[in-house]
């Protein structure tokens, strides 16, 4: 596992708590539309980037 590819993974996570946070605090949709495009990609990215360099 490469570094960047770990750091990407855990930022996607972190996002992901982000998203569980802001939900239960209901913060507004557009906020969180905007979280979870950002966690998705980061784990994309990540998981992507193993796929290609394993």
């Amino acid at each position: 596992m490469t570094g960047l590819s770990s750091i990407l993974i855990v930022v996607g996570l972190f996002l992901l708590g982000g998203i569980y946070s802001f939900v239960k605090q209901q913060m507004p949709k557009s906020l969180i539309v905007l979280l979870s495009f950002g966690a998705v990609m980061c784990l994309v990215a990540g998981v992507m980037r193993l796929a290609v360099w394993a």
